[in-house]
């Protein structure tokens, strides 16, 4: 015999819920009321199943006036194929904000879905994401999923995806793809092995995997750091160039869904950019920076269907939802070099000037070497002495270069802070300046900087100011409550100051270091164990600087080394400065040398614009094309000045002011431009298209299914200690106490002792549990209230019955939990959708004589207190009489199970609209008759 999708059947001496899965012979079933854990196949031709339906409740154990509340909550509860306008929403474990159903909305307008969500740092890009990939999962659109994304944020992609929103992914990286392919067999790929996977991007780019790669890949591709994968423009850059080939031949496919994601969609260079838009359009590829010109403002119309970016302000309030991010305090802090440093520095200034003049008589490459070599040695030495010493050793990667092309390629990847590639390709490594080979005399070249090497060795700790002054910075945060991470340039300086910091610190701070030498995952496993001491201190290089999430365990960041670009400061802060930083602010602390030149020219000309622009806009404006030429320039200037004193390093640069004076104009007219541009773009891309009325009505469908986070609130808390479990609160903190529940409640929540939890996914805070409707402890608790319930056997503080006298009710009034469960059947999908819903319906006077009253009634209903006590035989009378005449509403049972598929296939049809498109056409079908879960009569109160 065969069971319909979403039927009710009983084996095994009880009822279970037939699953999709169900294949031939092999049925495929969760427990009534249980959890995806305990899904099940059960072999027909072995074992006797048969079709069941539920009985009218046992009038031998009638409830009280919880019961009724406690039973609708479960069930909802226990929902994973909930009604609504969204699938997916009973089976992820996090409550999405009304401000993050825009993009999906926007992506359920679109088929294929290609969008590109360019949301602020810290807005919730990655829950916007994998809610698109869930909701096309759970309507059967899609099968497989690939995330493609930086190596070093690959566990961190597999850990929302799984805990969030249970998909269990496969990483595939160089240390997993062997064994992922031991599964395959001859001929097949991984990909068509494992339906859902995270892809190291730089693993799968090269030829040999590329390919394979394309011919296997899922339906669905979503795309982390899209802004990697932009056309280099015939740069030359081998590894990007290889992405970027990657992700045009996923696009080329027409029918594949894209999600792509990043915070920095715009460089500043409008080549890249439009070819990040041809990957939603080849058209898009086209559009002008400017919007002026009717066509071009229509494409850019057409752009906003899918591109999203909004900044902080335009979802703070969103809905009336007040979304909390930490307050940013900024500050500055200076130091000044001691007199030993001083005399290294100009030591330094004055290799380097004579270098500059022995350019003239090299060739173009041998001048580029010797340039990068120079500026190479000159970051460093700001760094820190084990930095200086380190490069002043090594040998510089340009020598190894043939052209002046390869030299300035190098040399902008080890000195300058590009933006435009991979996170954490070596940019923390030391550069080097010797270019022995090179010079006129090697070998008093080499001496030269190796005594000036020995002379930054003797700098360290006591005659640097900058690391001596840092400490007491970190000090003063820590006395004040706060958690910093430090961010450095290079390794050594790193590795230097957490040295020192672990000396000059009490014993009671932990500090660690975290540098590019470490593997990603053992960089997360290393934060995390640094994570459980109450006090610490992270010291780290750029390597977190982008895509990790720290405010859990940091709230202030202190730059030790300025960046040269102000996206790279962004993303630093924005490691603790985000949704979900517990603390009401956060601490920034910019850290600057007053005579080094450097630290002044970069945070003067560079770091304060964007910043100023940020504070004002509230957007994070793309560094201007060329910025690093400006650099270049600044540079130039500072090196091709003579020394006319020597009063100190402040006097090197007489007339600089002068020099730099054009430079600072022209770069800030630049940042000004980029910041219209980026105002009038963000106007348009802010997605005030989707109305909120649009977004508000679709929340309150798909919260009305489920039920509301509030409503798991109440429910967790009343069932607890309906049970005989204790609740107490500490702070903003929940402490659960199961000791006197019975065994039975113990083991379905899966907890003997005492935990502390709280119900606000906002705040994360070490050891205390954030529980949401998917949680173990919540689904263990629903199922156990529901399986209770339904069993006749069992005691349960929920019953499917029960007598309530009270003065909101003139004449009897008898409500009625129903179960309804429906197939959605798409032309184009292969399965059926199951759909699960619950509805309280309530008549007044006998079911021959039924006067059905509004929903609004029946919801009032179960929030009454009885207001007087009624005897076991009265109560059991008033229930037979309702059953006895129970046949008399079955037809309209049947008739509101049919009405509300109506209203749900509208729901699910209304927000996946561009399938009309396609020629998809959708029908619903009930199964018949609902479930009648349970009876409660309500008893006008006794005059």
């Amino acid at each position: 015999m065969s069971f319909a999708v979403g039927s009710l059947v009983r084996a095994r001496s009880r009822e279970w819920v037939v699953l999709p899965e169900s294949e031939n012979d092999l049925l495929m079933v969760r427990p009534l009321g249980g959890t995806e854990d305990e899904v099940t196949g059960i072999f027909l031709p072995l074992e006797t199943v048969e079709p069941a339906m539920f009985d009218l409740p046992n009038t031998t154990q009638i409830g009280d006036y919880r019961s009724c509340r406690l039973l609708r909550d479960a069930v909802r509860l226990g929902f994973r194929s909930s009604a609504g306008p969204f699938r997916s929403f009973a089976r992820i474990a996090v409550e999405p904000r009304p401000y993050q159903l825009v993009p999906l909305l926007m992506a359920l307008k679109l088929d294929p879905v290609r969008i590109l969500i360019a949301d602020d740092v810290g807005i919730g890009k990655t829950i916007e994401a994998c809610l698109i990939a869930r909701e096309l999962m759970d309507r059967g659109e899609v099968e497989r999923l690939a995330v493609l994304c930086p190596p070093h944020l690959a566990e961190q992609w597999q850990a929302e995806l799984q805990s969030k929103f249970h998909i269990n992914v496969e990483l595939v990286l160089p240390s997993t793809a062997t064994r992922l392919e031991r599964n395959c067999r001859l001929g097949q790929s991984l990909f068509e092995v494992y339906p859902y996977v995270i892809v190291s991007m730089d693993f799968i780019k090269s030829d040999r995997r590329r390919y394979e790669f394309l011919r296997t890949c899922p339906e669905l591709v979503i795309v982390d750091e899209i802004h990697t994968c932009a056309d280099p423009s015939g740069q030359g850059r081998s590894a990007r160039h290889q992405r970027h080939q990657l992700v045009s031949g996923l696009a080329s496919d027409e029918e594949r869904h894209m999600i792509m994601v990043t915070a920095t969609p715009h460089s500043g260079k409008e080549d890249p950019f439009r070819s990040l838009l041809a990957f939603l359009d080849a058209d898009f590829a086209y559009l002008s920076s400017e919007l002026t010109g009717t066509e071009n403002v229509n494409h850019r119309r057409c752009l906003a269907a899918h591109f999203i970016q909004r900044r902080r302000a335009d979802i703070k309030n969103y809905m009336d939802t007040d979304t909390p991010f930490p307050e940013r305090d900024d500050m500055e802090e200076t130091y000044t070099l001691s007199e030993d440093y001083k005399k290294l520095f100009d030591r330094v200034l004055r290799y380097a000037r004579e270098s500059v003049k022995e350019v003239a008589q090299d060739s173009k490459h041998h001048q580029r070497v010797r340039w990068w070599s120079i500026l190479a040695l000159l970051r460093s030495l700001a760094s820190s002495p084990a930095a200086a010493a380190e490069t002043l050793r090594n040998r510089a990667a340009t020598v190894d270069t043939d052209t002046p092309e390869e030299a300035d390629e190098i040399g902008r990847r080890t000195v300058f802070d590009l933006m435009d590639d991979m996170p954490n390709e070596g940019i923390d490594i030391p550069p080097g300046s010797d270019i022995g080979e090179m010079a006129q005399d090697e070998q008093a070249h080499r001496k030269r900087l190796l005594d000036m090497a020995r002379q930054a060795d003797a700098l360290k700790e006591k005659n640097d100011r900058k690391l001596q002054k840092a400490i007491d910075i970190v000090k003063s945060l820590i006395n004040e409550g706060y958690r910093p991470i430090v961010f450095c340039r290079f390794i050594p300086t790193a590795e230097y100051v957490a040295e020192n910091l672990r000396k000059k610190l009490p014993n009671t701070v932990e500090v660690a270091s975290v540098t590019g030498k470490l593997p990603p995952a053992e960089r997360e496993d290393r934060v995390a164990q640094l994570a459980q001491s109450n006090k610490h201190v992270l010291v780290c290089t750029d390597c977190l600087s982008e895509g990790i999430n720290l405010q859990e365990d940091f709230d202030a960041v202190v730059h030790y080394d300025l960046s040269w670009n102000p996206t790279r400061h962004e993303q630093r802060e924005g490691r603790v400065d985000r949704f979900g930083q517990p603390k009401d602010k956060v601490k920034v602390v910019t850290y600057w040398g007053t005579d080094t030149q450097i630290d002044g020219i970069v945070l003067d000309v560079i770091i304060r614009k964007h910043r100023a622009i940020r504070n004002s806009l509230g957007i994070s404006v793309p560094v201007p094309e060329d910025t690093e030429q400006v650099i270049e320039a600044i540079f130039e200037g500072l090196l091709l000045r003579e020394q006319t004193s020597t009063t100190g390093v402040e006097q090197f640069l007489p007339g600089f002011e002068d020099m730099l004076k054009p430079q600072k104009e022209e770069y800030s007219r630049r940042v000004d431009a980029s910041a219209e541009r980026e105002k009038r773009s963000r106007t348009m891309f802010a997605q005030e298209r989707i109305s909120v009325d649009e977004v508000a009505r679709e929340l309150e469908e798909a919260r009305s299914a489920i039920g509301a986070g509030v409503d798991m609130e109440r429910f967790v808390q009343e069932a607890f200690r309906a049970h005989g479990g204790v609740i107490s609160e500490k702070k903003d903190v929940l402490i659960f106490d199961p000791a006197e529940a019975p065994r039975a409640f113990r083991e379905a929540i899966g907890m003997d002792d005492k935990f502390a939890a709280r119900f606000d996914a906002a705040k994360q805070t070490a050891g205390v549990l954030n529980l949401n409707r998917t949680h173990p402890i919540v689904e263990g608790l629903a199922t156990h209230v529901m399986d209770t319930a339904l069993d006749p056997l069992s005691q349960s503080i929920a019953r499917c019955c029960g007598v309530i006298r009270t003065g909101q009710v003139e004449r009897r009034t008898t409500v009625l939990l129903i179960r309804l469960r429906y197939h959605i059947i798409g032309s184009l999908q292969p399965t059926p959708l199951l759909v699960e819903d619950c509805q309280l319906l309530a008549f007044e006077g006998s079911p021959q004589n039924a006067l059905w009253l509004g929903s609004e009634m029946a919801e009032t209903l179960l929030r009454v207190v009885p207001e007087g006590n009624i005897s076991y035989d009265l109560a059991a009378n008033a229930l037979n009489r309702i059953m006895d005449g129970f046949d008399a509403i079955r037809p309209h049972l049947d008739e509101v199970a049919i009405v509300q598929g109506d209203a749900v296939l509208d729901a699910h049809r209304r927000v996946r609209e561009a399938s009309r498109t396609k020629g998809v056409r959708y029908s619903i079908k009930p199964i018949l008759p609902p479930d009648v879960l349970g009876i409660y009569v309500y008893l006008p109160k006794a005059s």
